[in-house]
């Protein structure tokens, strides 16, 4: 308590990062329980089979709607604290305002690009996925405009502004749109469902571009902008490859279930996923909280600041992920019988997951730090390596196993991602990048790294 009330307090770097993380546990806290409650209005409002076209279709735009950004997301936050530190204001004002065009830009390509092959392949496609997805390639631009705008707001500070859009006014706001339409008549159906996803998504984004560029523009005066678009785009570019395939390493066990299983066990699956990724906002809150102050640290040359600041990280992941986890998996079959009663079969997956989202957790936010200090690159490969396994382990598992053989594969990929950061991380940047780790160990491998 002690440490939370010097984190609330100080004006320092380091009660600054501890205040932000505190800002995005709470949120992400908030988050969960909306979302939570909101998965289950919904599955109880549809049923297990339109609740599984909405949940896979849906996840299929949020990948896409991401992805769509090319890595400017996080590119943002890569070099804002620098330029903050150089009072560079030309280069803020190019980077903030390219970032937003550009994944406005790239995002509606992408979306025209999907609606033009769904269009030609929809009678290879499930006909109760057409409309939905048609749905979902409206959404993308905003989704990626949403990211976008987050990364500026982390970039700044601003927590509640970079992640309450995303995690809890767009969710409350799709909940509302749904249960609104289904009293003037609507069918409840996954289309519908997706018509308030789209209304959602649209008038969240708006309203936070309208607050973030409002924000911006009383922290720096207009003037000047200048582009290094070549120079961000090259950092953006490794990042888009680190952050896709942690991404699509995240949500592909959903996906690769939606195209072997039917909707029903998919949606199973996603209420066991959903329920367990109540651990996930832990490390969360670290990431977002972390990666300006990686940057920062890394820009003034402080490497030991850096480990000692890594190595807290880790810890800061660990034990609340491992306290969270044993209370949901204590709580996970009535939890998952308010989906109804076919979705407690989900219950032994959820522990499996367990397994893999702790070893995770190990590590804290090693792909971050990578980021952060300019190793996009072996980043990448690292995530190459951990996706392959895991589509592996999915397209081999599932077709014996089922569900189990997805949870199965997801667990296992996150303990291959896990061992990996910790490889990089240690031999990249001389850190041991572990919750267990002694922490003089860490600072004297740090002192004798090679610059």
């Amino acid at each position: 308590m002690g440490r939370v009330a010097a984190a609330i307090g100080g004006d320092d770097p380091q009660a600054l990062v501890q205040r932000m993380a505190l800002i995005a546990f709470a949120i992400r806290v908030a988050s969960a329980a909306i979302a939570f409650v909101s998965q289950i209005v919904l599955a109880r409002t549809m049923g297990e089979f339109e609740y599984g076209i909405f949940v896979f279709v849906w996840a299929l735009v949020v990948i896409f709607g991401d992805l769509s950004c090319l890595g400017f997301q996080t590119t943002v936050i890569r070099f804002l604290p620098d330029y903050a530190g150089r009072a560079a204001y030309p280069e803020i004002r190019g980077l903030t305002a390219t970032a937003r065009v550009f994944a406005i830009l790239s995002s509606t390509l992408l979306a025209l690009t999907g609606g033009l092959w769904l269009w030609f392949l929809a009678d290879s496609i499930a006909s109760y996925y057409v409309i939905p997805l048609f749905l979902g390639f409206f959404c993308m631009p905003m989704i990626a405009l949403g990211d976008v705008l987050e990364g500026t707001a982390r970039a700044h500070g601003w927590a509640v502004v970079a992640l309450s859009p995303t995690y809890i006014v767009r969710p409350l706001l799709i909940l509302a749109f749904m249960l609104a339409a289904i009293a003037w008549g609507a069918p409840h159906t996954a289309l519908t469902a997706m018509v308030a996803a789209l209304a959602a998504t649209y008038v969240t984004t708006v309203g936070q571009f309208l607050n973030v560029v409002r924000r911006l523009g009383r922290r720096y005066l207009a003037g000047p902008s200048r582009l290094e678009f070549s120079l961000w785009l090259k950092a953006a570019l490794p990042i888009f490859l680190v952050e896709g395939f942690g991404f699509l390493l995240t949500n592909s066990d959903v996906i690769v279930v939606g195209f072997f299983l039917d909707p029903e066990s998919v949606a199973v699956y996603f209420a066991a996923a959903k329920t367990m990724a109540l651990v996930h906002f832990v490390t969360f809150s670290v990431k977002a909280a972390a990666a300006p102050r990686f940057a920062a640290l890394f820009s003034e040359g402080d490497r030991p600041a850096l480990a000692r600041f890594a190595g807290e990280t880790a810890r800061w992941s660990f034990w609340p992920s491992l306290a969270l986890g044993l209370a949901v998996l204590a709580a996970g079959h009535m939890l998952l019988s308010l989906f109804g009663p076919a979705f407690t079969a989900g219950y032994s997956l959820m522990a499996i997951l367990f397994a893999g989202i702790i070893a995770k957790a190990l590590v804290g936010p090693g792909e971050t730090l990578l980021i952060m200090v300019g190793q996009q690159r072996l980043c990448v490969v690292v995530y190459a390596a951990a996706l392959a396994v895991n589509i592996g382990f999915n397209v081999t598992l599932i077709p014996i196993f089922g569900l189990t053989g997805a949870a199965a594969a997801t667990a296992g990929a996150m303990v291959v991602e896990a061992i990996l950061l910790h490889i990089a991380v240690r031999r990249k940047l001389s850190i041991v990048l572990f919750a267990f780790a002694n922490p003089r160990q860490g600072h004297a491998q740090q002192r004798n790294a090679i610059p």
